[in-house]
């Protein structure tokens, strides 16, 4: 019996009059791993063409099952694609640049990151299979070698997202049973619906849960809010507008970067905000009348540029473009030794202050375009990398003045912040003072209590603490409730006293986590926010806690 057909049977069992197992026994007897494997593809049980095992191993990023030919860079993923074949992205580790390729690729492969690392995130918001942090893998010219093995662009590989294991050749993979194959949600298209038994089962999942945290999602683009409500999502919980800037808009934020007067910076804003407008004004038709918190732009600009690597290769063979040779003084005047402590968040909002006002006029002006076509957007505006309320009101005054602008009323937009770093969590009671709602973003919080570089230990230090029981669980796949949940708990302590109104949420990679929904739930959190695809599967948890407590 599969999985499906199990949840079907217990479904059936609970709608039987005759039969005295409850709609709660229903819930109770299917696990969060049980609909996690109706969520996604696997590989065959019987391990057809892979009789010597994986070829390497890493950590399972992302759940599903793949089959494609290698390539080794998002062009040629994306030219791939073009053909119509069937290909797994494999490289050292992904960048925002690399979203085109990422997109259309069936998995994706990394030799570095973790959990939290950008290839992980990007792909189990799309529902792509990942494994990241192989470190068996190698580039060699024309191809890879994973463990010692050798294989070239174009050979077949299997990947499984879920237990986090390489294969050579095709092996049979099963479609995920979430859809119909052919209806199968995918980056770029429609997403499919739940099977009716999962649909029912979690309406009643829902009934049990109402008295807990909502269940809202990590979504980017109107696909993925579409796929996010299909899911059963109570709005978007973390909208990340610099998933915006990518691919063919990748030139408009590098004019905004290299301009060198104010007439080409506002050039630039201007043509940044008419895309931002348009991508805004589709999120809230596919979200109508749910929350939607759209987070300011949080990365470090160098992160928009080509690598340094490259540019100064091209300096030193005398390649160099009048371009590339403007672009090499950008990345030399952004770039910064511990870049993800440094300028970037609202620190990066406040030098260059036209980026955050464009992206505030962009919205309220997509929710007015909304409202005067009949629709009701819920705005909720987030500040990212907030370490105390000056920070926060400084934002504010100019969310207030474009709100004005806008004819909007003070109560028509929220404005919040992303609570990532232990001082604001520590001051969160200060920061609640002039906020509307907090979200922690417990990728970065969990980091930065640490001291632990997100993109580097998973891969080299992870697995040997975990071996010698220094660690109880990795701390980017399950919140570590001693340290970063202590931040938390009295981050929402603190805020509460300072504003019993104050709605508190988690966005972090958390959130979709059954582990760490526990104690977001137990200190009473208004929701958590997750990938996609983990909606139901935080859906599901949060009944099982609330039948716990019965």
């Amino acid at each position: 019996m599969t999985e499906l057909e199990a949840i079907a049977a217990a479904v059936a069992r609970a709608a039987d009059a005759d039969d005295a197992f409850t709609t709660s026994d229903a819930v109770a007897a299917v696990s969060t791993e049980m609909l996690e494997a109706v969520l996604h593809g696997r590989l065959s049980s019987d391990g057809a063409g892979s009789a010597s095992g994986p070829l390497a191993s890493g950590m399972g990023a992302s759940p599903g099952a793949a089959v494609g030919e290698i390539v080794l860079s998002a062009d040629e993923a994306a030219d791939a694609a073009d053909d119509g074949r069937l290909v797994i992205l494999v490289v050292e580790e992904t960048t925002p640049a690399d979203v085109h390729g990422m997109q259309v690729a069936e998995a994706i492969v990394t030799a570095k990151g973790g959990m939290a690392s950008h290839a992980a995130v990007v792909a189990r918001g799309w529902g792509i299979p990942a494994v990241v942090g192989v470190e068996t893998l190698h580039f060699v010219d024309g191809g890879i070698e994973l463990d010692g093995t050798a294989l070239s662009a174009g050979d077949k590989i299997s990947v499984d997202g879920a237990a986090g294991h390489v294969y050579a050749g095709d092996l049979v993979s099963g479609p995920a049973e979430a859809a119909a194959p052919e209806a199968a949600p995918t980056p770029d298209g429609a997403p499919g619906d739940l099977p009716d038994a999962v649909v029912t089962l979690l309406g009643w999942a829902d009934d049990l849960a109402a008295d807990g945290p909502g269940v809202r999602a990590n979504a980017d683009a109107a696909v993925d809010a579409q796929r996010a409500r299909t899911f059963g999502a109570s709005g978007i919980g973390l909208c990340r507008t610099e998933h915006q800037f990518l691919g063919e808009r990748l030139p408009l934020i590098r004019a905004f970067i290299l301009a060198d007067n104010s007439d080409a910076e506002a050039e630039a804003l201007a043509a940044l905000a008419d895309v931002q407008r348009r991508d805004f004004v589709e999120l809230f038709e596919a979200m109508d009348g749910l929350p939607v918190t759209v987070r300011l732009l949080d990365p470090p600009l160098h992160e928009f540029l080509p690598s340094v690597e490259e540019l100064v290769v091209a300096e030193a063979t005398g390649t160099i473009t009048e371009a590339q040779t403007a672009e090499l003084a950008a990345v030399r005047k952004w770039s910064e030794a511990n870049p993800m402590l440094g300028t970037r968040g609202v620190r990066l909002g406040i030098i260059r202050s036209g980026l955050y006002q464009m992206q505030i006029r962009a919205l309220l002006d997509a929710a007015g375009e909304r409202t005067a076509a009949g629709g009701s957007p819920r705005v909720e505006i987030m500040v990212p990398l907030v370490v105390g309320a000056p920070e926060l009101a400084a934002v504010r005054a100019w969310v207030d003045a474009e709100r004005e602008r806008a004819g909007l009323g003070p109560g028509e937009v929220k404005v919040g912040a992303m609570v990532e770093t232990p001082r604001a969590a520590l001051v969160a009671g200060e920061i609640a003072s002039v906020a509307d709602f907090l979200s922690f973003g417990t990728n970065d919080l969990t980091q930065m209590t640490f001291g632990f570089s997100r993109d580097d230990v998973e891969t080299s230090l992870m697995a040997p603490y975990l071996e010698a029981g220094l660690l109880p669980a990795n701390p980017f796949a399950h919140l570590d409730t001693a340290g970063v949940g202590a931040l938390v708990a009295q981050g929402v302590e603190a805020a509460r006293a300072a504003d019993p109104s104050v709605s508190v949420g988690v966005c972090g990679e958390h959130g979709g986590d059954p582990e760490s929904i526990r104690f977001f739930a137990s200190v009473g959190l208004n929701y958590v926010s997750c990938s996609p695809f983990r909606v139901p599967i935080a859906r599901l948890a949060l009944a099982h806690l609330a039948l716990e407590r019965t």
